[in-house]
């Protein structure tokens, strides 16, 4: 893995992990959130390149719609679902969350201000 590719993933892996318990966020956000704006599918490769034994909540993560993302994985859809619904976050019409209420909406960033 490339140092760039490398310090990409960090950054995703570092949103990611402040994702709350019951909350979620889509993979545009969080490829915002680490400065990589406009790079989603990013963050569905650095998710999917997670070792199992990862410590990074990878399940809060779904796309723009609301919806968990199908995987290459036979019934890794299931899985994720399975493991938000433990999470308290319950499914809709057409398997969609409500993004309105699990969206996760972190603080702004605060930088100090320059000295004078």
């Amino acid at each position: 893995m490339t140092s760039r590719r490398s310090d990409s993933y960090q950054r995703i892996y570092a949103v990611v992990k402040r994702i709350p318990h019951g909350r979620v966020a889509t993979y545009g956000q969080v490829a915002e959130l680490a400065g990589l704006a406009g790079h989603a599918r990013q963050v569905g490769y650095a998710l999917h390149a997670l070792p199992e034994e990862n410590r990074v909540p990878w399940q809060r993560v779904v796309n723009a719609r609301g919806q968990v993302s199908t995987r290459a994985e036979p019934l890794m859809e299931n899985v994720q679902r399975s493991m938000l619904e433990a999470e308290g976050v319950e499914f809709g019409l057409a398997d969609r969350l409500d993004l309105g209420r699990y969206r996760w909406r972190p603080a702004p960033v605060r930088t100090p201000a320059a000295e004078p």
